[in-house]
């Protein structure tokens, strides 16, 4: 498999991710916490931390850290799940960014917004070094930050369509929408939108419930992202009779 498609496939499974491990250190002291990751449209993971949490602290002191996610084991051996371990640096993110990127956190985890918006949260963002990629039992790959990371272009191109993009699937194609989330992602049936769309994969949600759903390659315009709703659509369709 080509670097390329290697740093696709580990961008696919932290956009995915419901939840990751989050590695923070104090004083050389190694320490891991649950947190409930989003990313940006690059990519980078984005974390709602409190002020209260340890984590949070020992970002503040130490930003270095590391983020697992994992996918479904292939069988009963846990060591057989897809995997990968990020690398890098934790910063808040800038005032001027957070409502956007916010927002595109909470596309993920609809059910915290209940608490977002208390005073000690905040929202941050992890810059990525690399990345370790572990395909499953003994197949690892190392991925440099050049592979990690989608082509700048692409994701502005997509950055600047999604609203429309995400505007038209749902006020135009919800039957396709209802199709993907529960034919080709194993929804229940409900009011299925697209909340997100980036170079990677879309985010549709009904209520709480959130699926992913990720292109068959990375999409440089919104031509190729109407191209993977078609064939998702098709695909679903077909499940379900």
């Amino acid at each position: 498999m080509g670097t390329e498609n290697l740093g696709f496939e580990a961008r696919c499974l932290l956009r995915a991710a419901a939840a990751a491990t989050l590695a923070t250190a104090a004083e050389g002291q190694p320490f891991a916490s649950l947190v409930t990751p989003g990313t940006a449209p690059d990519g980078a993971p984005l974390l709602l931390l409190s002020s209260l949490s340890e984590h949070t602290r020992q970002l503040r002191a130490e930003p270095r850290c590391a983020l697992l996610v994992s996918g479904a084991p292939e069988s009963v051996n846990p060591q057989t799940a897809p995997r990968v371990t990020l690398t890098g640096l934790a910063e808040p993110v800038p005032e001027e960014e957070v409502p956007a990127l916010k927002a595109r956190w909470l596309a993920r985890h609809p059910y915290a917004a209940m608490y977002a918006d208390f005073g000690d949260f905040a929202l941050w963002r992890i810059r990525p070094g690399g990345a370790l990629l572990v395909g499953g039992f003994a197949r690892a790959h190392r991925i440099r930050l050049a592979d990690l990371k989608p082509a700048a272009e692409a994701v502005a191109a997509i950055e600047a369509a999604a609203a429309g993009i995400i505007g038209h699937v749902n006020a135009d194609h919800a039957d396709a929408v209802a199709a993907i989330a529960t034919g080709l992602l194993g929804g229940a049936p409900g009011d299925w939108r697209m909340v997100t769309v980036d170079v990677d994969g879309a985010d549709l949600a009904a209520g709480e419930e959130v699926r992913r759903l990720a292109w068959s390659a990375p999409v440089a315009d919104p031509g190729r992202v109407r191209a993977e709703l078609v064939r998702a659509a098709g695909e679903g369709r077909s499940r379900t009779g």
